[in-house]
């Protein structure tokens, strides 16, 4: 079905297959829902511009629009699927501005396309996160994929581009993986080096919980589905922060301590300062 003939190594798309691709994309939501396993959302491509050593297919930005618009939008629709949110790009912060502005100038791609997918992979870019937010802020930003070892360094590394992300109006962050066995698989094209955010060992049966596990609790566990993002500010470039307000009526905030070296520090609300200690890369978080 592709240019190159195969599922791995980039290759596009042929135009005589696009219906049948759009066809699969709804039968592969059906067959899952008949398991009981419902799909929320779909990405068009998993990194739609990368020549890969694992299935990938190269999408230009007109071409992933016209796909979307001629159709997967359609298919998708005509099967009662226009509640899944469908997203494009799922590539690197780098250019999804020039993704976003393509798919959403055609309002007749635009109107099947809940947001954008990101990732992390080249470069940090978080600017390029609010830039799509304050063009199209009727869309979804949503990071969809997060591969990382499963070292402090990793973790460390996971807090800063979590709150980044969203103060720049990320609707959600996502891994990659939550767990892997003790070779860092099943991967067909290759294992992983190190570890991972959660190991299995199938030998044994020992479950391993990484450091990137522990800090991303800082977010998951306390920042509830429909929370909220509220205004958190910093006076020192070395402590970077995000808040939000849950349902529930409670206020999470997350704090990450760029520097080497323990850093004491004040949160204030309302007039009223808390005041506390956080650790050289540490994470931490207050909810009141």
């Amino acid at each position: 079905m592709k240019t190159n003939g195969e599922m791995k190594h980039g290759g596009k798309l042929l135009p005589e297959y696009h219906q049948t691709w759009a066809d699969y994309f709804v039968r592969y939501v059906q067959e899952y829902a008949k398991m009981g396993i419902p799909m929320w959302g779909l990405t068009v491509q998993n990194e739609a511009m990368a020549v890969q050593v694992w299935e990938s297919c190269i999408f230009t930005a007109n071409e992933e629009k016209n796909f979307v618009r001629d159709y997967l939008g359609p298919a998708l629709h005509k099967h009662g699927m226009e509640d899944i949110k469908l997203m494009i790009w799922d590539h690197n912060r780098g250019i999804m501005y020039q993704r976003a502005e393509a798919a959403f100038e055609d309002p007749d791609a635009s109107k099947y396309i809940w947001g954008t997918a990101f990732h992390w992979y080249v470069g940090n870019h978080y600017e390029n996160v609010r830039m799509v937010h304050d063009a199209y802020p009727d869309k979804k930003l949503l990071y969809t994929e997060a591969g990382m070892g499963g070292s402090w360094r990793s973790a460390t590394n996971l807090a800063a581009n979590v709150i980044h992300d969203l103060n720049n109006w990320a609707n959600g962050w996502v891994f990659w993986n939550l767990i892997l066995d003790e070779e860092n698989g099943p991967r067909h094209a290759g294992g992983l080096h190190g570890t991972n955010i959660v190991n299995a060992d199938l030998a044994t049966g020992t479950v391993t919980y990484n450091p990137p596990h522990y800090v991303f609790g800082h977010f998951s566990r306390f920042i509830k589905p429909g929370a909220k993002r509220i205004p958190c500010t910093s006076n020192n470039d070395d402590l970077i922060a995000t808040a939000f307000a849950n349902p529930d009526g409670s206020i999470a905030a997350v704090a990450h301590n760029l520097d080497d070296h323990e850093m004491m520090f004040q949160l204030w609300i309302e007039e009223k300062a808390i005041k506390s200690t956080i650790p050289a890369r540490g994470t931490m978080t207050m909810v009141f």
